[in-house]
């Protein structure tokens, strides 16, 4: 899996706007929590979809996943996936919720 960083707003942008050819992931994560790591980890481990991914470590940028928060008008939550689709999010689910076979459906 190749996770492309989300580091600056421009680059949110910039993913937001592909989502109108194709939808795009993002993963909202936590560098300070085991249960995000965790769930990279699964994610990692069983991605077999032919999207864009997207990878925001939140501690470090937490004004850019503010911003995915108020652009999607989702909770913040901490690990987080969302499915942009035409500029918005069509699924969202945080933690143990994270379900990739769920969220391809929306595809």
């Amino acid at each position: 899996m190749n996770w492309k960083a989300l580091t600056n707003k421009e680059e949110l942008q910039a993913a937001i706007d592909s989502s109108y050819k194709e939808a795009i992931a993002i993963y909202k994560h936590s560098t300070n929590c085991g249960v995000s790591f965790m769930a990279k980890k699964t994610v990692e481990r069983f991605w077999d979809l032919e999207i864009e991914a997207y990878f925001l470590d939140l501690i470090t940028y937490r004004s850019i996943s503010n911003s995915i928060a108020e652009t999607f008008s989702v909770e913040h939550q901490s690990p987080q996936m969302l499915l942009i689709k035409e500029g918005k999010a069509v699924y969202h689910a945080s933690h143990g919720s994270i379900d990739l076979e769920k969220m391809s459906e929306h595809i």
